[in-house]
């Protein structure tokens, strides 16, 4: 059975894709990507998402930077059982749910920490001692994740079966 078009020009038909990756490709997939929905879980086990920053460390962990005093820094201390959704920032490209083990890092631990969270997502800051200051004053906290499964690195489209039975 053929399906109509709703309305409007018709447009290309993308199917949409999942591709197994190893660890080290899925690193290399989030590196250059820093939209982040990281999912906590609440004290009555329902889930806490949170829009953030994120990127990877040197040690392979996904890290956001939190205040201690956030829902999502509180949740993964008390159950550090976290999955973190990564966006391309185009809407309609590519992306990966990670899960992980979460890693809460407060001050004074977390400034180095913290610069190095800054490098990865933004590159080098134009003045350190300025930045450093700047997060012990707001009292800024890590989260770090260490990723112990993902699922394929996937993009959106139509099921193939779908896309066949469409017009051309």
């Amino acid at each position: 059975m053929k399906i109509p078009p709703t309305k409007g020009p018709l447009m290309a038909r993308s199917i949409a894709t999942n591709t197994a990756v190893d660890l080290t490709e899925l690193l290399d997939f989030v590196r250059p990507r820093h939209r982040f929905l990281l999912a906590t879980t609440r004290r009555d086990g329902r889930p806490q998402l949170s829009p953030v920053s994120g990127g990877v460390d040197d040690a392979g962990r996904l890290v956001i930077s939190s205040y201690p005093g956030r829902a999502k820094a509180v949740n993964a201390e008390r159950d550090p059982r976290v999955s973190v959704c990564v966006l391309s920032d185009d809407w309609n490209g590519p992306w990966v749910q990670v899960d992980g083990d979460a890693e809460v890092v407060q001050m004074p631990e977390a400034e180095d920490a913290l610069v190095d969270y800054f490098r990865c997502i933004a590159g080098e800051h134009p003045d350190w001692d300025e930045y450093r200051a700047a997060m012990r004053l707001q009292n800024k906290s890590l989260i770090r994740i260490t990723p112990t499964r993902w699922g394929p690195i996937a993009t959106g489209g139509f099921p193939a079966d779908v896309a066949a039975r469409l017009d051309p």
